[in-house]
């Protein structure tokens, strides 16, 4: 220790007293001006030329280069120079103990020939260096490239911005490879999404009508990415594919048997993701077809009693129902077979059911049955999350890891209000109570909203924002003039649908409505992403007064049957959906009604 010490301290003593000399020998030699670097003498004994630059550092001795250095941090100020005559062209300064150059003058060289910030071409490798940038935004990236070139080539490294797109959520399933240049292709989506927030916000877009005429009164709506499927009074079940400009889709067909005399059974509940379509029957039987097969049903099953509530899994082949007291839950396994996974004898009605998404195994159900809450897990027994007598479950809706529902206070209680509970499903306790309502909450969307936010709509006729870190609501945001049946939103927009028909975008940073679209019936249905909205009228009167169930003129029940949105704000496809209906029918099927027997004419086709 005492050894490196001392050496320490030699080198320190060495460094000094060379930098004194070199700044008295540049001060002589070339008084009043900055000597340029000559060729190096050929003479053997000649030592190499004295490099300037660093004589106004701290440290640097002042006075005789032997005696102790000064340790004080001294200003860099003019070297008087000394009488001398004119130097020749061929002055050097020689350094003593000459013909061999030091390290420390090499050094001292080639930081002086570097013009460049020399931060990491010297002392990092590039995968260090490129580590360090990983950590940076895009608009730190940005002012890094306006360094050097060196820094230029690091900020602009295809790693870094494939990196930020993925962070982003752009492009989520394209490999590094599938892109030439990852900073254009950030920069051209953030300017789509700056373009289709311009259009909602504008309501700039093209919007359908969905509507399927042989099959009556609409009953039940659902979609998933853009596909929506919808269940009517005849019996039929219906899909549109839109994100197709023709929103050509098939009728699902039932199985091939004898058909009963008689009007079929009403489609009461549908439900689709990725890969299924399924659809519960007012007589208890449940279909599920596959969307790469085709249109006949892959598997069937049926219940006793009309069915009251089903849920299919996002993400898997897991469909859970409830029929008077009893809970079915049906999977499909590795090999492609269904089976009954798990049945649950529960001493309530059920009105609400809900599968518990990205759950590896058996799968979980969450079940609110009058004012108790279930939780239903595979090969476990029931286990009640929650119940408080008087008090019934209006809402409900599960993320992966919790449970939120709308829970109605005692009438005759004033501090007993409406209020929202939370519960975790690993614990089964309740983590947060939220709001404070003298109206029912009709609905709730806890899944699809930001991380630890929820959405709620209450028959008050207030959508409230809630942050499940806090009881009161970021907004309340008053626009319908009945309840609130339906609530979505994303991290700036909301968009609330009403029992009086009215469908409204808002921003919910702002808490102000953007524009708001009416149709006859209640709106039971909202799904939008990022370009699309799909909105469902749904009338409650399935069999209108006047009308004949076995009735052929169908145009007479034209306002009673309920209607189907579909909303395009994309830029890519403006151009195409701004054409009317009319002239984007294919006008291929063979039915139809008298309201359209002029538009015979494919205008598409010309």
């Amino acid at each position: 220790m005492v050894e490196g010490a001392a050496e320490l301290e030699v080198f320190r003593r060495r460094w000094r007293a060379e930098l004194a000399r070199s700044r008295r020998s540049s001060s002589d030699a070339c008084p009043g001006r900055k000597r340029r670097r000559g060729p190096q003498p050929e003479s053997e004994g000649a030592a190499p030329e004295p490099v300037q630059g660093w004589g106004g550092f701290g440290g640097i001795p002042c006075g005789d280069p032997g005696a102790e250095p000064c340790m004080r941090p001294c200003s860099p100020s003019p070297v008087v120079p000394e009488p001398h005559p004119a130097p020749g062209p061929d002055c050097a300064s020689e350094i003593p103990g000459g013909g061999k150059e030091d390290l420390l003058g090499q050094l001292i060289r080639d930081l002086n020939e570097i013009n460049e910030v020399p931060f990491f071409d010297i002392q990092l490798p590039y995968e260090l260096a490129l580590k360090i940038f990983w950590f940076l935004g895009r608009t730190e990236l940005g002012r890094c490239a306006q360094v050097s070139r060196a820094w230029k080539v690091l900020a602009e490294d295809q790693v870094l911005w494939f990196r930020l797109c993925q962070q982003e959520g752009y492009m989520p399933d394209l490999q590094i490879t599938d892109s030439p240049c990852w900073k254009a292709t950030l920069q051209e989506c953030r300017e789509k999404e700056q373009a289709l927030r311009t259009n909602w916000k504008n309501r700039i877009g093209a919007v359908s009508q969905l509507q399927y005429e042989l099959g009556k009164v609409l009953c039940d709506v659902h979609s998933c990415d853009g596909v929506a499927i919808a269940g009517y009074t005849s019996g039929d079940v219906k899909l549109w594919d839109t994100r197709t400009w023709d929103y050509t889709a098939p009728v699902l067909e039932p199985e091939h048997d004898l058909a009963e005399p008689g009007p079929r059974p009403h489609a009461s509940f549908v439900r689709i993701n990725s890969s299924l379509a399924v659809a519960a029957y007012e007589d208890g039987v449940v279909k599920v077809w596959s969307l790469m097969i085709g249109r006949e049903p892959i598997h069937h099953y049926q219940h006793n009693q009309k069915i009251q509530a089903m849920a299919l899994s996002p993400e898997g082949a897991t469909i859970a129902t409830a029929s008077a007291f009893q809970v079915k839950v049906e999977s499909a396994n590795d090999k492609g077979y269904w089976e009954t996974v798990a049945d649950f004898e529960i001493q309530k009605l059920v009105n609400s059911l809900c599968l518990v998404p990205k759950i590896t195994g058996c799968p979980v159900a969450v079940a609110a049955a009058d004012e108790a809450v279930y939780l239903l897990k595979a090969r476990e027994p029931t286990k009640i999350l929650h119940s408080v007598y008087g008090q019934p479950i209006t809402c409900l809706d599960v993320s992966a890891n919790e449970a939120a529902f709308g829970v109605k206070g005692f009438t005759w209680l004033i501090n007993e209000t409406n209020k929202i509970l939370l519960y975790n499903l690993e614990t089964g306790r309740c983590t947060a109570q939220l709001g404070s309502s003298l109206g029912d909450f009709s609905c709730i969307n806890l899944r699809d909203s930001p991380p630890c936010m929820l959405v709620a709509g209450n028959k008050d006729r207030r959508v409230r924002v809630y942050d499940l870190r806090r009881s009161n609501p970021v907004c309340s945001l008053y626009g319908h003039q009945l309840g609130i049946s339906s609530v979505q939103m994303d991290d700036w927009k909301l968009v609330s649908g009403g029992e009086d028909g009215l469908v409204c975008v808002w921003d919910q940073r702002m808490g102000t409505k953007l524009w708001e679209m009416h149709a006859r019936h209640p709106v039971r249905h909202i799904w939008f992403n990022s370009h699309s909205l799909i909105t469902a009228n749904i009338p409650n009167e399935k069999t209108p007064r006047g009308a004949s169930i076995m009735d052929d003129d169908l145009t007479a029940h034209r306002r009673h049957r309920g209607i189907i949105y579909a909303y395009e704000f994309s830029v890519d496809q403006l151009a195409v959906e701004s054409v009317l209906p009319i002239c984007r029918s294919s006008y291929n099927e063979t039915t139809g009604y008298n309201y359209n027997i002029g538009l015979a004419v494919p205008y598409d086709n010309i």
